[in-house]
């Protein structure tokens, strides 16, 4: 132990929530991103390209943890080596609004294909305001999002190794924005 630093053990020891999936964890962790677990906040910082999670113990159930990844990694995505988008706006701003939008949406696209339960968006209520102020302003931002979560999800499953799952009734979001 280093000289100066305590670390005392926790007094009770943290439950594992339920619901861990090799599946799942193998699927992400063969995405390849820089992924620390840390505090109790997750988000995504693009000057480092570095996703941080609270570790899963902090969560209900892993289905929250992994829905919550899945949100950060499409944020990741954006990163100027893949998809190229805009992320150094501020809270608040419309730009900021968008990738948020883009993210969730593109979470909900992978929790689809790989089975996650959609109840953790109720904890996203709070950008609900913000998405409707783009969306009543730009009649084509649903689609631009969509379209951008559509291939910030792609990318992910590629990455991820799971094939998604297609039929002829799908519809090229890229093609609609």
């Amino acid at each position: 132990m280093a000289a100066g630093f305590y670390h005392p053990k926790p007094l009770v020891a943290a439950l594992k929530p339920e619901g861990r999936e090799d599946r799942l964890d193998a699927f992400f962790a063969h995405i390849g991103a820089d992924l620390r677990h840390h505090g109790a906040q997750a988000y995504y910082e693009p000057l480092r390209d570095r996703v941080t999670m609270p570790p899963a113990e902090l969560f209900d159930a892993y289905d929250h943890y992994y829905a919550t990844l899945a949100h950060e990694l499409s944020h990741w995505t954006g990163h100027s080596s893949r998809l190229d988008r805009d992320l150094k706006n501020r809270f608040g701003s419309d730009a900021y609004a968008a990738e948020e939008l883009i993210a969730e949406l593109s979470s909900a696209i992978l929790g689809a294909e790989l089975g996650l339960p959609v109840t953790h968006l109720d904890h996203h209520a709070s950008y609900i305001a913000s998405w409707l102020k783009i969306l009543k302003s730009d009649e084509r931002a649903i689609l631009t999002a969509a379209a951008k979560a559509e291939e910030a999800a792609s990318l992910l499953l590629d990455l991820g190794g799971h094939q998604a799952c297609e039929s002829e009734a799908d519809v090229d979001l890229a093609d609609a924005a």
